[in-house]
């Protein structure tokens, strides 16, 4: 029999090894020089490193490859032309930290709501308050969702346990909906602003000089898609100058943020380090699994979830 070869990410190996079918050929990289090394003989890839570029140039030499699987959501950073043009298929992690994601998006909301973080810093000094230094509820407050993936309809269904009234902006209509050229008409009404959208030329820089302008001066922005979606410059102006009442950002611009950054030092800046996803231990066992059960499909000949379409760039 004809063996497939599969050229995997070591940090799967003890996830996946002994539980491959035996038409696979698997063949495991542990560096990018052994990625590059292997990619020109898969047929299925599945190249993710933390560096994107080392990521995409492994993607890029693998000229043989029908299907790459990726347990990053995002795929921003992978040669999405070269990979329609050779017509390969494309799954993604959308919804393996979905649950966690829209955790912290909780958290965030709750710390800024409590003024949490002058809690933790009173404990530091050992100080007792006789006040808490934040008294919103989240009980009534408006809350703006911009993306309504994976990510974005679970952050929803959590916020309703809060009485948190939730608007959606999508491309179809619906109860609690604005489209795409309705909501920045509307940004003044609401005390949060979520952003769960995906990287694409479409939302990069959706929220500028001119969003953040028509915000509520007591109204919070929360990031937890990508850097880019936000202009980072108007909103260390806007967040300096008390436009808005404060950021709780996941994601920067760029990443790591370097440690001279003016938005390490704003009080009302919440930087968490795109930890999001990754404040959980399930990560890799869901993406394990999924793949495992897309290696079955594949061999059927069924589709392969989910998948990303290229010309969207999600």
């Amino acid at each position: 029999m004809t063996k497939t070869v599969t050229v995997l990410s070591g940090l799967i190996r003890p996830l996946v090894e002994a539980r491959l079918p035996d038409w696979v050929e698997p063949r495991f990289f542990a560096s990018k020089e052994e990625a590059m090394a292997l990619a020109p003989e898969a047929e299925i890839g599945w190249f993710d490193m933390y560096d994107k570029r080392d990521m995409a140039a492994a993607i890029t030499a693998a000229t043989r490859m029908k299907w790459l699987n990726s347990i990053y959501a995002g795929v921003d950073g992978m040669p999405l032309d070269l990979l329609q043009t050779r017509g390969t298929v494309v799954t993604n992690g959308a919804g393996i930290n979905a649950i966690t994601i829209a955790e912290y998006v909780v958290m965030g909301m709750l710390t800024v709501a409590k003024g949490y973080r002058e809690v933790v810093r009173a404990q530091d000094r050992r100080e007792w308050l006789i006040e808490s230094p934040g008294k919103v509820e989240l009980y009534g407050s408006k809350a703006l969702l911009l993306g309504y993936g994976a990510i974005g309809k679970l952050i929803e269904e959590r916020l309703k346990g809060f009485a948190v009234d939730v608007t959606v902006v999508r491309r179809s209509a619906g109860p609690n909906t604005l489209t795409p050229d309705q909501w920045r008409a509307r940004l003044g009404e609401f005390d949060w602003v979520i952003l769960a959208v995906p990287a694409t030329p479409e939302t990069d820089h959706m929220i500028g000089a001119a969003e953040l302008a028509a915000m509520k001066p007591t109204a919070t922005l929360i990031n937890i898609a990508r850097g880019a979606v936000v202009d980072q410059e108007a909103l260390v102006a806007a967040l300096d100058a008390k436009q808005i009442a404060a950021a709780f950002l996941d994601v920067t611009t760029p990443e790591p943020l370097p440690a001279d950054d003016v938005l390490w030092s704003l009080d009302n800046a919440h930087v968490t380090m795109h930890l999001s996803g990754r404040a959980q231990d399930k990560m890799f066992v869901r993406a394990a699994e999924r793949f495992l059960d897309n290696l079955d499909r594949w061999h059927r000949g069924d589709s392969v979830e989910p998948r990303v379409d290229l010309s969207l760039g999600y």
